[in-house]
């Protein structure tokens, strides 16, 4: 049996060794080398065409319009209509408040116009009499001045003969004093005609150029019948847009004043996102690239897409409420952010929903640089309009007609 000698395996491993062995060495190093440099260049132009094209932030939240419902007018809650959590349609009523006293002001603003209305009739009424008056008036006039020309008459020829004897001294005296006392007629009358007149032209300064319904007498009983009504209407608050009710704190039987808040309605439909970018990153950002976002509540496997809808005027710093003086005490560079909003696709928004506040996650692609930083031209249309309180108007416009009507029927 042969012996295999200890020393000479040893020597023969180690020849077969890829330490040992100079080529096997080259070969593994190209190969990662190789392997590195493909990577290299792999991430390069992964870089170049994509990744230097996009800018990021975490810094970002979805907002929306958070529209507090708050009374127009005073009152006690009878009735809450709507809870937290609750979706409601615009004009949906909301909160009631007591109706007593508004019930009251408005019996009472109507039956003024009704008054009023009948008053300014008067007036109207009153003009033809006085027109009667001044007619009368002339008439009278008229026939003293022909008294006063029969008087004259007489006493002109009677006067001739007098001195003739023809006609007596005292017959002739008489004449006189009937002229006399047919000249004071015809001053009275005259006086008499032009103070009928003033009258009439008084009476039509208060009627000229206007009729029953546009008197301003009518005008103002009506606008309080108005005012009266829309306090009585008011006492409903309805929702002035579709959305869902949010920080209720309103309770039954609370006494609210005008203007206290009671609770809020969010659009979720139309919140948007506030990107907060770093003042470094918005060398590229344009208004109108497209934006890809993702939310915490969903993760990574919903993906939202969006277009940069505008940037912001100044940093968050200088609209806070006690902004940072930088020009005193030891001065700290501080990175400052900028608020960009993202518009959202209303399609996506519907079947994932956000809620206001939420965490996002921001990436826009800056690859299209031909849009402008600033919006250049003033806003085409209302941001926000709603046609809930135009209705109401329109009931009261229609309430004063049908009153004014009433009330000229009794003619």
């Amino acid at each position: 049996m042969r012996r295999t000698n200890p020393k000479d395996e040893t020597m023969t491993d180690a020849a077969s060794s890829p330490v040992a062995n100079p080529a096997g060495r080259r070969r593994g190093l190209t190969v990662i080398a190789v392997a590195v440099a493909l990577a290299a260049a792999g991430w390069g132009g992964w870089h170049w065409f994509h990744a230097r094209h996009r800018q990021s932030t975490d810094n970002a939240y979805v907002a929306g319009n958070v529209v507090q419902i708050t009374p127009q007018v005073g009152g006690t809650v009878v009735a809450i209509l709507a809870d937290d959590n609750d979706v409601v349609k615009a004009g949906q009523p909301l909160v009631k408040l007591d109706t007593a006293d508004a019930k009251v002001a408005l019996d009472q603003a109507e039956a003024q116009l009704a008054q009023t209305v009948r008053e300014v009739r008067a007036l109207y009424a009153g003009n033809a009499t006085l027109k009667a008056q001044v007619a009368l008036r002339e008439a009278d006039l008229a026939r003293a001045q022909a008294d006063l020309a029969r008087a004259q008459d007489d006493v002109n020829r009677r006067a001739p003969l007098v001195a003739s004897g023809a006609v007596g001294k005292e017959e002739f005296q008489h004449a006189s004093a009937q002229l006399a006392a047919v000249k004071g007629t015809l001053a009275a009358a005259q006086s008499a005609a032009l103070a009928a007149k003033e009258q009439l032209a008084t009476a039509q300064v208060m009627t000229e150029g206007t009729t029953v319904e546009q008197h301003p007498n009518v005008q103002r009983a009506a606008a309080r019948v108005r005012e009266a009504a829309l306090a009585l209407k008011r006492d409903e608050l309805p929702a002035p847009m579709d959305g869902h009710v949010a920080k209720r704190a309103v309770q039954l039987g609370q006494r609210v004043q005008a203007g206290a808040p009671l609770m809020t309605v969010i659009a979720l439909d139309k919140v948007w996102v506030d990107a907060n970018f770093k003042e470094g990153q918005l060398a590229d950002l344009r208004i109108g690239q497209p934006a890809e976002l993702t939310a915490d509540v969903y993760g990574s496997k919903v993906n939202y897409h969006g277009k940069v809808a505008g940037l912001g005027a100044g940093t968050g710093s200088a609209f806070s409420l006690l902004p940072a003086q930088n020009a005193t005490g030891n001065w700290i560079k501080i990175v400052q952010r900028v608020p960009v909003r993202i518009a959202l696709d209303p399609a996506e928004l519907a079947e994932h929903p956000l809620r206001v506040g939420l965490s996002m996650e921001v990436t826009v692609d800056t690859a299209e640089r031909g849009g402008k930083t600033l919006a250049d031209a003033p806003r085409a249309q209302a941001v926000a309009a709603t046609g809930v309180y135009e209705t109401l108007d329109r009931e009261v416009d229609e309430r004063i007609r049908r009153i004014v009507r009433a009330s000229l029927a009794l003619r």
